[in-house]
């Protein structure tokens, strides 16, 4: 024993801890051979999740904004296992808004489960889409991030 104790287990957030949530099918090429939807379809969930936000609310146009946001850091936790065929609800919040920076985190339901099933983070670098440098966070994109601030 080198006296160290383990890290403590994250908790699963609540549905109401996400300020916007979006509804997302589950498909058979999902699941794996343990019969759960695969862990790194969580990855997806995220992605689509934030992205459908960014371009309802912060008018992204993901083939032709000038300003995109790059994953440069990933995490998930996973508390439960995701079925198919009923969809899961993935659910974002924005734990920290910095000048080109941000910081989503996602909470992934299925069925009335008021807990997380998954939840997890991702960090955009928002950069010049020819030049690949950070920039500022546009004012609608920092205005749309706001309203999920927590």
């Amino acid at each position: 024993m080198s006296g160290h104790s383990a890290p403590a287990r994250d908790t699963p957030a609540s549905r109401a801890a996400f300020p916007f949530r979006y509804e997302i099918a589950t498909r058979w090429a999902d699941m794996d051979v343990y019969g759960h939807v695969n862990n790194v379809v969580f990855y997806s969930f995220f992605d689509t999740a934030v992205n459908v936000y960014l371009m309802r609310e912060a008018g992204l146009e993901p083939a032709r904004s000038p300003v995109i946001g790059l994953v440069v850091e990933t995490r998930c936790v996973y508390f439960r296992s995701v079925e198919i065929p009923e969809p899961v609800i993935a659910g974002v919040r924005v734990a920290r808004l910095g000048g080109s920076s941000v910081r989503y985190e996602v909470g992934i339901f299925q069925g009335t489960e008021d807990t997380a099933c998954a939840q997890g983070h991702f960090v955009h670098v928002y950069v010049d889409r020819q030049t690949r440098r950070p920039v500022p966070l546009p004012e609608p994109l920092r205005a749309a991030l706001a309203k999920l601030a927590v």
